[in-house]
């Protein structure tokens, strides 16, 4: 099993702590929170993920509402699986040097097995259904493009994971400086063993989270008592 870590952004007070995670040598990343869970024996290998981020105030560019209404539970059970109850908040760490580029796929806390997929330009929480699909949950993960100590997700074709409404998509890189923003996440360590959460640049507070099986941008634990929703592993590609 092999592990990265990384760092996070520095926390508010009333953010509580709740970490673990398992630190890489130096030789295999520059440093950072991304860790790696060993691979379930039902899925495609699974490692963990995370980015140490820098304290942000950036004002957000743009002004959306957002609605939600909590996750749905996994079929077949009525409690999810994890490893350990969340914290009521997250913590932040220092930042870390600018981490390496390297293949993986995130996977869902409370649903195993299921992935970040791209789908029709957004991204959602999907189980991989053959080789076109895999490739479409496979993501290089890069120092973000606004914040070298943080994070960015690069599909196979060159766009990135971005939030534009507080939906997360797929997009052409313009260049600009919103776009930038939009596309750097830093990691946050989570409650749940080996996993961590995903902070917006420009939306300090705001963690990336799926509800109803898509990616969106919320504040953390809002509109729902699942919390780990806004948990991910970071894990070995599946493309």
């Amino acid at each position: 099993m092999t592990a990265i870590a990384l760092n996070d952004k520095p926390v508010d007070d009333e953010k509580a702590a709740a970490r673990e995670g398992q630190t890489l040598s130096d030789d295999e990343t520059a440093g950072g929170l991304i860790s790696f869970a060993t691979p379930s024996a039902s899925a495609s290998s699974t490692p963990t993920a995370g980015k140490s981020g820098t304290s942000v105030s950036a004002s957000p560019k743009t002004s959306a509402s957002s609605s939600a209404s909590s996750s749905p539970k996994p079929q077949g059970s009525s409690t999810p699986h994890t490893s350990a109850a969340p914290s009521a908040s997250p913590t932040k760490k220092p930042a870390d040097p600018k981490p390496t580029s390297i293949r993986r796929s995130v996977r869902s806390v409370n649903y195993p097995d299921r992935y970040w997929h791209v789908s029709n330009g957004v991204v959602k929480l999907d189980a991989p259904r053959g080789s076109e699909s895999r490739a479409d949950s496979t993501f290089t993960v890069v120092a973000g493009l606004t914040d070298s100590s943080c994070y960015s997700f690069r599909t196979s074709d060159g766009d990135y994971l971005r939030h534009r409404n507080f939906i997360l998509r797929s997009e052409r890189n313009d260049g600009s400086t919103l776009f930038k923003q939009d596309a750097t996440f830093c990691s946050v360590p989570s409650s749940y063993s080996d996993a961590v959460m995903l902070e917006s640049v420009n939306y300090p507070g705001r963690f990336l989270r799926h509800q109803n099986f898509a990616l969106r941008l919320d504040p953390y634990g809002y509109n729902t008592s699942n919390r780990s929703d806004f948990s991910f592993r970071v894990v070995a590609a599946l493309g």
